[in-house]
């Protein structure tokens, strides 16, 4: 249980990453990825990158810059303007689903205008899944220029949607719906300087 820790990027690196371990058995048809970052980083970072062999933009929770956040599914993209504020950690969550190809974005715990992307894609596997890097290739290819400094907690994947009332629940580390992996169950692997602390 990894309630009351968080993952620490000290610094700038191409190398330095946590590879989540949980294997996916099934293509997604829909899918919800929830965390929380605190930076003051002003430049592009990754935050939470899924590569399939084929794509390595399979599932993509990117910062371009403060008060920007990309999600990206398939290799495709929507962009969500939040407000900037560097003194205070960001929780966020997206959710998709196939069928409409409606996206959710919830920014700490408020909810942002539905948009559409990939409608009818699914999401492959086997997949790599990365916190703190942007996979360029499956499980690497990383760029320092947009790797993550700063801390990340409280991860969550479903192969489902989210209502507004479990986005809180995550927020709070405490989801209704049980995730494929989360912050209560959470397998992994720390490649190079990233350290777990309370």
């Amino acid at each position: 249980d990894m309630r009351g820790s968080v993952f620490v990027f000290p610094q700038e690196s191409s190398t330095a990453h946590v590879q989540v371990t949980a294997r996916l058995e099934q293509p997604l048809h829909n899918l919800a990825v929830c965390l929380r970052s605190f930076t003051d980083l002003t430049r592009p970072h990754g935050l939470f990158s899924y590569a399939t062999k084929t794509r390595d933009n399979e599932i993509l929770l990117f910062k371009p810059k403060p008060g920007l956040y990309e999600f990206h599914v398939g290799g495709k993209l929507l962009l969500f303007t939040v407000p900037q504020n560097l003194e205070e950690s960001e929780h966020v969550c997206a959710s998709w689903e196939s069928a409409t190809g409606i996206v959710r974005f919830w920014f700490n715990g408020k909810a942002w205008p539905r948009k559409g992307l990939q409608r009818g894609y699914t999401v492959g596997v086997p997949g790599s899944i990365v916190l703190g890097q942007e996979q360029d290739s499956f499980g690497g290819s990383f760029d320092a220029r947009q790797s993550f400094v700063g801390e990340i907690s409280s991860v969550y994947l479903w192969d489902t949607g989210l209502s507004g009332s479990e986005v809180t629940a995550a927020m709070y580390d405490s989801p209704s719906e049980t995730p494929i992996f989360g912050w209560r169950n959470f397998p992994y692997k720390i490649v190079g300087e990233v350290y777990l602390k309370p």
